[in-house]
């Protein structure tokens, strides 16, 4: 069971986490920054109120009979507190911050001449009486209920849900922005084939996106350039090569009969077919100059098949992919061929599978032999090389015919694929569209 991960994996994900995480802070910290000066505001303002009003009210009481005290008291009654001729309601002693506060700002109101007990009533939401002693021994009550924060307008959580989303909007195009260069770049990469003419990156916008796509279309053209470079050398090492092979050739063919002559023939003919290998496996890197033309495709592998079948080769033909298709027939022929003599060499028999898949159509060469070790599937694909069992000169090679083959078919705009068929052998197909 996979452990779930908190930290995304993808470069734009982890960019719109960070960013909206900032802002989301940033914008947090403003409110909570605004609520707090409100709320200071607020307070300052009632206490300030209180401290002043109180003092007028307790004044007045002081000095009025005590018939003449209940008249006044919803005169002298504020939206913070009301003034009780009595004792109060019954309390618990309030020792916080806020009452002592508010405690102090009514005996300094009164000229610290009463003694102030605040106490906290019970009930819902914060109430607080203080209790004092007039002139006369009259006890009076002051019900404080300390404002909060001002009401929220009803409109204000509509205009917070609002910037929210302009935030995400702003992030997601900001990270989109800023990504999608690189995975334009990481196409690009993967697109990549210096034996084809493909289509440069676009070299505009931002100075870096733009000197990033310049410096990968330059790399692109060195590639390309080393690749023709060194086809050319083992072209013309081969093509050097042929004319004094000939000439051993002839040589060893006018010398007396023996031994080391007819072995010494054998190493000269390897050395030639490996040589006429090297040439042909640099023509089809240059590309091939074969035009396009219309073939029935169906025809023209059951035509290789008879070919092969009039020699006494056992190759088999199943499978039908009826109509014309546009491709290169000698490219095709030489892939097809290089494959069916590979199934005869190893396994003594080759089946040839024809389907059609939408627009493409699949040729697949399938055999019974040994078949390859999964691990070499991919390399041997690669220019000269060769598997463990195809080293002897009765069976081995030169290791460039798969790779010819690979060469041919990107020059038809198609891929190749080696895989091992269940119940043992080999199938080698080429897709063409």
């Amino acid at each position: 069971m996979t452990a779930f991960r908190l930290w995304p994996g993808s470069l734009r994900s982890r960019l719109f986490l960070i960013l909206f995480a900032g802002l989301l802070v940033a914008y947090g910290l403003s409110f909570s920054i605004l609520f707090l000066e409100r709320y200071m505001s607020a307070k300052a303002v009632m206490l300030g109120t209180l401290e002043t009003d109180v003092a007028t009210s307790i004044a007045i009481l002081d000095r009025l009979p005590a018939n003449e005290r209940p008249d006044w008291l919803d005169r002298l009654s504020r939206g913070s507190y009301r003034v009780v001729l009595g004792p109060g309601d019954p309390g618990v002693p309030d020792l916080s911050a806020r009452a002592k506060e508010i405690a102090g700002r009514i005996e300094e109101a009164a000229g610290h001449k009463f003694a102030i007990r605040v106490e906290s009533i019970p009930g819902q939401g914060p109430r607080l009486q203080a209790h004092l002693t007039l002139s006369d021994g009259s006890p009076l009550t002051l019900d404080v209920t300390p404002r909060g924060v001002m009401p929220i307008a009803e409109w204000l959580p509509y205009v917070l849900a609002v910037q929210m989303a302009l935030i995400i909007l702003c992030v997601w195009l900001a990270v989109r922005l800023a990504t999608r260069p690189l995975a334009l770049l990481a196409s690009a990469a993967d697109a990549l084939d210096p034996n084809r003419n493909g289509v440069p990156m676009n070299e505009e916008g931002p100075s870096e996106v733009a000197h990033a796509a310049r410096a990968f279309n330059a790399m692109r053209e060195r590639i390309a350039h080393y690749l023709q470079e060194r086809v050319q050398i083992l072209a013309a090492i081969s093509h050097d090569l042929q004319t004094p092979i000939t000439r051993m050739k002839l040589r060893a063919e006018m010398a007396d009969e023996s031994t080391e002559k007819g072995k010494l023939v054998r190493d000269l003919g390897e050395i030639e077919r490996l040589v006429q290998d090297g040439i042909a496996y640099a023509r089809s890197a240059h590309g091939n100059v074969e035009k396009v033309s219309r073939i029935e495709i169906a025809s023209f592998v059951e035509s290789m098949v008879y070919d092969y079948q009039d020699i006494g080769k056992a190759v088999t033909v199943t499978g039908s992919a009826e109509g014309p298709v546009q491709t290169k027939p000698h490219a095709l022929r030489r892939i097809l061929t290089n494959f069916i003599d590979n199934a005869l060499k190893f396994a003594g028999s080759a089946e040839v599978g024809l389907e059609r898949r939408g627009d493409a159509i699949a040729i697949t060469v399938m055999d019974r032999g040994p078949g390859i070790p999964e691990d070499q599937l991919e390399a041997a694909m690669q220019p000269f090389y060769r598997l463990e069992q195809s080293r002897n000169r009765e069976t081995g090679g030169t290791g460039l015919g798969l790779a010819i083959a690979q060469q041919l078919a990107t020059a038809l705009g198609g891929s190749i694929r080696l895989y091992n068929r269940e119940g043992g052998g080999l199938a080698a197909e080429v897709v063409i569209r």
